[in-house]
């Protein structure tokens, strides 16, 4: 299930047939994706057999009327405001000339170039690096690049100077102003622009610093932040924005939650395969965002409103959200796909990294082709020395400017690949005999993963790989980790979803699972190294996991054909959402049960937005392209009186954190951990035991007792003998709510106890079919 999975939208859709790129963009490529502004020179394309194409000519010299030009500065990289202007700084191999478009804001809306600037390869080069300093009114002002040189693609170089370049280090991309609107003329690729940064733009922190919660005291909550608030149900100003996430934070901090995991923030186009939909009536589009455009720039239609200024309030309102997240003990992790771009294959469009500089930020083959280990069309070149100071940069500039606590890095397993010319002598200055590698050849000690886990910022934040990628990787418990690398579990994902359903042979391997899965991350790790989760935003939601037993997929328009087909999920005895009332309790039944077991598991518990309610996508486990009802949190559905769920996720997580011993810094012993069967201290591992069982001494609850009874039979158990005390019931999931969650506040909770004291006196506890259990001790009063 693993093994070439991709949380990337394009990968869901897309057949992985060859190692190289046979991705094609049928919007992109279409005629309404065209260069709109004139070029100022000859094309590349058009004088290939010019002899004097690598001779860069400057035809007039530096002046403007609007800019007073100087050399300017080769770092760092991207516009920084210096004095009373601003250096610009850009990487480019390879091309022979550079220049430098000004685009005001109006005229970037009729598709004109306010002012372009050539530039000057003996003043306005150092290296490899093109460097102008611009001083003057920048007001509204906006920014690109052309590039010249050869347009060889068998020779890897997509130079074009027909070609605006957004720069890889802008901070801000300003295009279309609203989401899922298309541009001038019915255009889904309109031309793009960056931001062109000024001293204007200081944001108040008012003291905030990075809350550095400890990893294993986590709770994360991955969620989409579009989907959190759209639906009309969330009842406020601006729904779908960073700010409408900020209103409804309180939510997240009533269910528990201390860390947030956001699905990709980076500017993305999700107009990238806009078709109609003639299942559901509406549009496809990208809306999950697993193909950036722009590193550092976050999602300009996130952003509250569609102003002038809507660049620079992107930025204000994503900090806002941190800002607030923080003020509520919620840490921010981002989700990075610095795995490929949306620029795709060779078919796809050339809006930045390939027209700046294809050969260096792309994964290419001897001939020019792109390794497309992403499955998403290209391959980024990770480990390239250039490649990887951008990541770094990147990671930094989110971290000391924006105040993110960590990433989550989709498949992060690309990144231990060896880059595009592989050898000592490109990485590190000198020669080694015998290391030429071939290019994405996984490598033991991957430069990019070092300079990270070691960079005196970035080692301090939390680090979280998908660890495998669609070419076939798969390292879930081998990621190169120095130490601090955490890893979405999936494998605790499949066992859990396998035993609780009540498959033979998972017994042993949900035990560890239990333990923070000391048989992938003991040996220099720890529990909290494995980032648990039952569900996320790639496959079933919760409910659609106890509610189908297949994918219904049908409303992507693929026949079908997308998505995972192995789910372990079980629809209860009958397939989708009209079902018997005996169904439908053993459903929710279920859902308690998978609960558990996520929030009694050593490690780090994550959550996927809307499970805390029982979210149903009816059935789609790849909803990737829907900007609907499928990938909205329903606030309607949170507040009807039947949605008991929210109640009892509320009540376990607030559980896990007053136990000591449920998210330990180690891994549990002996000492601590006790397993046992039907009776104490009598466990069965056999292939057919579909029964686990243990307690574990905690220093606030004196001892806990936790039982999974996965078998379509009850049956009685046995408890452990404690002198001076009775086990009494916690959490029961076979009961129906409130009373699968004993808590002190519960009315008639004297009378629920009573109901199991004569059980409990004899030192046995009854549980149904499909159950689980948490016992407390309490001490035995005199009569």
């Amino acid at each position: 299930m693993d093994a070439i999975k991709c949380s990337s939208s394009f990968l869901h859709h897309t057949k992985l047939n060859t190692l190289f790129s046979n991705h094609t963009f049928p919007k992109i490529s279409a005629p309404n994706f065209k260069p709109l502004f004139r070029p100022i020179s000859i094309s590349a394309k058009d004088r290939r057999s010019n002899e004097a194409e690598n001779i860069a000519v400057v035809e007039k010299p530096l002046k403007s009327d609007r800019f007073f030009i100087s050399d300017g500065l080769p770092s760092p990289f991207g516009p920084t405001v210096r004095d009373d202007g601003v250096n610009f700084s850009v990487y480019s191999t390879n091309s022979v000339s550079a220049t430098i478009c000004l685009i005001s804001l109006s005229d970037l809306r009729q598709n004109k170039v306010t002012e372009e600037i050539q530039l000057d390869p003996s003043r306005n080069r150092t290296g490899h690096v093109w460097h102008v300093f611009l001083r003057g009114d920048f007001k509204d002002m906006l920014y690109g690049y052309r590039f010249d040189g050869k347009f060889s693609p068998e020779e890897g170089h997509y130079y074009d100077s027909s070609n605006i370049l957004l720069d890889p280090y802008a901070k801000a991309i300003i295009s279309r102003d609203e989401f899922g609107v298309l541009g001038p003329d019915d255009n889904c690729w309109p031309q793009m622009a960056c931001m062109v940064p000024t001293r204007e733009e200081e944001f108040d922190w008012e003291g905030d610093m990075h809350l550095k919660l400890p990893q294993k005291d986590l709770v994360i909550y991955e969620m989409h932040v579009r989907g959190f608030t759209r639906h009309e149900s969330s009842k406020i100003e601006f729904p779908g924005t960073y700010q409408g996430v900020a209103e409804k934070l309180d939510h997240l901090k009533e269910l528990g939650i201390n860390c947030i995991e956001l699905m990709p923030c980076h500017e993305f186009n999700e107009l990238e395969y806009y078709s109609y939909n003639t299942i559901l009536g509406d549009h496809r589009v990208n809306f999950w965002g697993y193909s950036t455009i722009g590193f550092f720039s976050p999602m300009i239609r996130y952003a509250s409103a569609s102003s002038n200024n809507f660049a620079g309030r992107a930025i204000n309102e994503f900090k806002i959200l941190v800002k607030e997240a923080h003020k509520r003990g919620i840490e921010v992790i981002m989700d990075v796909v610095l795995n490929h771009t949306a620029e795709g294959n060779e078919k796809g469009p050339i809006f930045s990294f390939r027209g700046v500089d294809n050969s260096v930020y792309y994964m290419l083959a001897p001939k020019g082709e792109f390794y497309n280990y992403s499955g998403c069309g290209n391959t980024f070149n990770c480990n390239h020395p250039v490649v990887r100071q951008f990541i770094l940069d990147c990671l930094r500039y989110w971290v000391t400017e924006m105040h993110v606590d960590g990433f989550r890095f989709d498949l992060g397993s690309i990144m231990s690949r060896s880059s595009s010319l592989w050898d000592a002598a490109n990485v590190y200055g000198a020669d080694v005999e015998g290391d030429l590698l071939t290019t994405g050849t996984p490598i033991s000690c991957p430069p990019v993963i070092d300079m990270i886990s070691n960079d005196p910022i970035l080692r301090g934040v939390k680090l979280i790989a998908e660890a495998w990628d669609a070419g076939g990787l798969y390292q879930v418990g081998m990621f190169p980790h120095w130490g601090i690398w955490s890893e979405w579990n999936g494998k605790f994902r499949d066992v859990v979803r396998q035993f609780i359903k009540g498959t033979d042979g998972f017994s042993g391997a949900f035990a560890e699972c239990l333990c923070g899965s000391p048989n992938l991350y003991q040996g220099g790790r720890k529990p909290w190294h494995s980032i648990n989760f039952i569900c996320a935003h790639d496959g079933f939601t919760l409910a659609d996991l106890v509610t189908y037993n297949n994918k219904n997929n049908l409303a992507n328009g693929e026949e079908n054909n997308d998505g995972e087909n192995h789910n372990y999920s079980w629809n209860c005895g009958e397939e989708g959402d009209f079902a018997s009332i005996s169904v439908k309790r053993l459903r929710k039944r279920q859902m308690r049960n998978f609960f558990v077991s996520l929030m009694v598991s050593q490690g780090v518990p994550m959550i996927y937005m809307g499970d805390e309610y029982g979210h149903t996508k009816g059935g789609n486990n790849n909803t990737y392209c829907h900007d609907n009802y499928m990938n909205y949190f329903r606030w309607d559905k949170k507040e009807e009186a039947h949605s008991d769920f929210f109640r009892f996720c509320r009540i376990l997580i607030k559980f896990r954190d007053e136990c000591e011993s449920l998210g330990l810094n180690d891994f549990p012993t002996a000492k601590r951990l006790q397993w046992h069967g039907l009776a104490p201290e009598i466990p069965n591992w056999s292939e057919t035991s579909r029964f686990v069982a243990f307690s574990l001494v905690d220093s606030v609850k004196k001892e806990i007792y936790v039982a999974f009874n996965t078998s379509h039979l009850a049956t009685l158990v046995s408890l452990p003998n404690r002198p001076g005390y009775r086990w009494e019931p916690f959490v029961d999931t076979s009961k129906p709510s409130p009373y699968d969650c004993i808590t002190p506040d519960l009315p008639e909770r004297e009378t629920a106890m009573k109901q199991y004291r004569h059980f409990l006196d004899a030192n046995v506890y009854p549980m149904l079919s499909y159950s689980s259990i948490i016992l407390l001790l309490s001490p035995i009063k005199d009569p």
